[in-house]
């Protein structure tokens, strides 16, 4: 991934976005040719020559002041994750390509395994940027069971999202999902664009999915911290359960999920069966015959 190119894309998609209206501008052309702000206009807004915005649109973010940063997130109405990933474009920003760099082998502490093995009422994982989730608890193996039945690993939410025909069954509200799915791996690609392991993933959804390749290009971003999952599970049935996600500041890059429903509701109901399932589960495969050499 280029840092050039990602700026370019993501500066021009930011622009295309404000309207004037938005953009508090009350004189302008009503016939205008592109969608948008001009690039004249966000200058302005932002306190900058033309020349210098031009030079930034193209991708060069090189050596660029906080202030100016501040100034364009200003003028380009960016919300937070916006923010965050302008920052992160321009640091990595710089006179000579870096080479991809293969990603260190995923590990989990022992101590971070161990809480989310006492975790038996919540379903909790441990991911990264990419949507690897690198260690869950039973619960969250049971509540994730399509994702995990694929024998691929680590499992990942992108590849079970896009290339897994089950998602869009196991996800009631999938258009969203993917949104947010793409949203996180774009923001996690401005703030490391030398991963190998997130570029071939990128490559791979962008081969085998239409789905994917139209939401990476818009270059939306998003944070992930909490909200709302809709689950239709293939056991339990339909269940929404809130989710909170924390960074582990020990761990860079690594987040730890809990999901939970309120108490008494039938969301925790269906996760209480869903408990009993994941223990009969577990207890059937710790019984089963040993296959035939």
């Amino acid at each position: 991934m280029d840092n050039r190119d990602e700026v370019k894309a993501f500066l021009s998609s930011r622009r295309a976005k404000i309207t004037p209206e938005q953009a508090g501008l009350t004189s302008y052309a009503r016939n205008r040719r592109v969608p948008g702000l001009r690039r004249s206009e966000v200058a302005d807004l932002a306190g900058v020559s033309v020349e210098y915005y031009a030079q930034l649109e193209r991708g060069n973010l090189a050596g660029v002041s906080d202030s100016v940063l501040d100034a364009l997130a200003r003028a380009l109405r960016l919300d937070e994750a916006e923010r965050t990933h302008l920052t992160d474009l321009a640091r990595v920003a710089g006179p000579a390509a870096r080479p991809r760099r293969k990603t260190p082998a995923p590990h989990i502490r022992p101590s971070v395994a161990r809480v989310l093995e006492l975790m038996t009422e919540v379903p909790a994982f441990v991911g990264n940027g990419r949507g690897d989730v690198l260690a869950a608890n039973p619960l969250a193996q049971a509540l994730y069971a399509p994702m995990f039945d694929d024998p691929h690993r680590p499992a990942n939410h992108a590849r079970f999202a896009f290339l897994n025909p089950r998602a869009r069954d196991f996800w009631r509200d999938w258009d969203r999902i993917a949104g947010d799915t793409v949203a996180m791996m774009r923001t996690e690609a401005g703030r490391d664009p030398y991963d190998r392991a997130l570029t071939d993933l990128v490559g791979e959804l962008s081969t085998h999915s239409e789905a994917f390749r139209t939401r990476w290009a818009s270059h939306d971003v998003r944070l992930h911290r909490t909200g709302v999952k809709q689950f239709h599970h293939p056991v339990i049935g339909d269940l929404d359960l809130n989710f909170e996600t924390m960074q582990l500041t020990a761990d860079p890059g690594l987040a730890m999920t809990l999901l939970s429903a309120p108490a008494g509701s039938a969301d925790d109901d269906a996760l209480r069966v869903l408990a009993s399932w994941a223990a009969t589960r577990r207890s059937d495969v710790r019984t089963a015959p040993p296959r035939p050499q």
